[in-house]
């Protein structure tokens, strides 16, 4: 993966995470037909569709953006104000209305925000972190993917400073909170983002797994390892394992 994919930050990112209207700018769209195609969880285009990619592209993003969203919502529900929850969502809630600007202009359909009754969090503010460290990088991850796809110009630029905000923004916030609570030092490489990002595939994997029901402790503790943040044994890193499940994928509601 190329760096200068997460370079591409401007004050169009920098207005993003400032805005002062955040809340009002995240839609509403409970009576928007619900597009349930496999693609959206997967967060990957399917050629064999007869919908576009650029209409997959958006859809997925977008979708994405509202799992973030909600996520840091019922967790900042949970914990109270605290940061850095509280300036990320503030965050999640612009990109999200930023993509559904772009489902508009195209005219292509905005799915139905479905997270909040999929969604459960964990109760600690480490386990919380540790999700968002997870959360960001597959979402980094996910746009490096989805941008394969795009020829237009103007979704080119807000997918790459989308994910620039994610890689420069979000992620050390996140790795930072974990690192502190683990009292490890500031330079280690086990908290390197490009270490990080290197490993963005395995991560992929396992989240899919756990959006598919295919998951048990062993992958999950599995995916904890790889992110060398739950740096604890015995029963606190079965309770991270437990958390992290919990968030997403909840099998009793379904």
């Amino acid at each position: 993966m190329k760096t200068n994919t997460f370079e591409k930050e401007s004050s169009f990112t920098q207005d993003l995470e400032t805005n002062e209207n955040l809340e009002d700018l995240v839609l509403n769209n409970e009576n928007v037909e619900k597009l349930d195609f496999s693609y959206l969880e997967q967060k990957r285009v399917d050629l064999n569709l007869s919908e576009t990619a650029l209409s997959q592209v958006l859809r997925i993003a977008v979708y994405d953006e509202m799992q973030a969203y909600e996520t840091y919502s019922a967790i900042l529900e949970n914990l109270g104000d605290i940061e850095p929850f509280s300036s990320i969502k503030q965050a999640e809630a612009v990109h999200y209305s930023v993509l559904i600007s772009l489902l508009e202009k195209y005219e292509i359909d905005v799915p139905l925000n479905d997270w909040t009754n999929k969604l459960t969090v964990p109760n600690t503010y480490i386990e919380c972190c540790e999700v968002g460290v997870a959360t960001e990088i597959v979402n980094i991850k996910m746009y490096d993917d989805l941008l394969k796809y795009i020829q237009e110009e103007d979704v080119k630029d807000v997918l790459y400073r989308l994910q620039a905000a994610s890689y420069n923004n979000h992620l050390p916030l996140f790795r930072n909170c974990v690192k502190e609570y683990y009292n490890k030092d500031a330079g280690s490489a086990l908290f390197n983002p490009e270490e990080m990002m290197n490993k963005a595939s395995e991560y992929q994997n396992l989240l899919e797994d756990i959006a598919t029901g295919n998951i048990d402790q062993d992958k999950i503790t599995q995916l904890l390892g790889k992110m060398n943040v739950s740096m604890v044994s015995g029963a606190a890193l079965g309770a991270a394992s437990s958390a992290f499940l919990s968030t997403y994928l909840n099998k009793n509601e379904e």
